[in-house]
């Protein structure tokens, strides 16, 4: 389970060699053994001996801001880049395998998105025009990204860059029309959203950047160095990178808990500038359901594992083949 604290006061200390949680719904007693992270908003408590605890058992701490964005991690010392896969790793970077390997992640991504709507569209009956002339360009770009040719990804990053972009714009403009319409957007909006499915999204996101960081650390790989984000400087744009693979689970997630209509405005807030921000409750809602989807069971190229073994799984291959370089 994954311990959350994301609401004013809370507070998560030890007792008799377990965590205790206190929160607005009282004391908590978890054992150590139940625990395979603990996620950490602004103003809640984590003693010392907490952390420590945590530390000794490989249990993951990330600290996020409201928006969800992953402002730092902590984890064991025995953690950490290996050397052989960090060299290999640099090497890589530069090499024509990685034109092949980003190729294929923003592939997928495309193939991901349009099996998304194509989904949605026999589930809901609909045959809307915007949908099919999404498909269709979508479609198009995945030929155009499998087309193009380089010996480094930045002889290719500017023309990947449009195309990810352009199929990423369809594929919103046309997942918007199977949201109910009072939740639906113009746009994509981050640093801040402007509407409520946007902050579920950002949110959403964030979550899934900590787990996939987290998880690249633990396979010896180092976040920071990138593959087509690279030019972030302390940012960890490897897991920008390796997102591209998941973030339709996020966004199928949030589909859902808006098709639902179940959100209410205690669920966010709007500030004086019109920034769009999840409360405690949204918040929990977010991060359970994502917890909860990652947990279950699904099938991959011929192996039935939980969503979240997959990532680690995925991973943990890419490390063993960055050994060889």
């Amino acid at each position: 389970m994954e311990i959350v604290l994301n609401s004013y006061g809370a507070k998560l200390s030890i007792n008799n060699g377990a965590f205790m949680l206190n929160n607005s719904t009282g004391s908590h007693r978890i054992p150590v053994k139940d625990v395979d992270s603990i996620l950490v908003a602004k103003s809640a408590v984590l003693t010392s001996d907490a952390l420590i605890l945590a530390i000794e058992n490989d249990i993951r701490v990330t600290l996020i801001d409201k928006g969800g964005n992953v402002m730092g991690c902590v984890w064991s010392h025995k953690y950490g880049s290996i050397s052989t896969i960090r060299k290999g790793q640099l090497i890589f970077t530069a090499s024509q395998d990685a034109v092949e390997w980003i190729k294929k992640v923003i592939i997928q991504k495309m193939q991901n998105q349009l099996a998304l709507l194509l989904m949605l569209q026999v589930d809901t009956g609909k045959k809307e025009l915007i949908v099919q002339e999404a498909c269709n360009k979508i479609s198009k770009l995945i030929a155009k990204v499998d087309a193009l040719e380089g010996f480094t990804v930045r002889e290719i990053a500017n023309n990947l860059r449009a195309y990810e972009g352009n199929a990423s714009k369809e594929y919103f403009r046309a997942l918007n029309q199977f949201i109910p319409e009072k939740y639906r957007f113009k746009e994509r909006s981050q640093h801040p959203a402007i509407d409520v499915a946007n902050a579920m999204l950002n949110y959403g996101y964030g979550i899934l950047y900590g787990k996939i960081e987290n998880t690249l650390i633990r396979c010896g790989i180092d976040p920071y160095i990138g593959i087509l984000h690279r030019d972030e400087y302390g940012r960890p744009v490897l897991s920008y990178d390796v997102i591209e693979l998941y973030r339709v689970w996020i966004d199928y997630i949030v589909y859902s808990l808006l098709a639902q209509n179940i959100i209410t405005e205690d669920y966010y807030s709007t500030d004086e500038r019109g920034a769009v921000w999840l409360e405690s409750l949204g918040r929990r809602v977010i991060i359970q359901s994502v917890n909860d989807y990652l947990a279950e069971n699904e099938s991959i190229k011929g192996m039935t594992r939980s969503r979240e073994t997959h990532i680690f799984l995925y991973i943990q291959k890419f490390a063993q083949q960055l050994k060889h370089y």
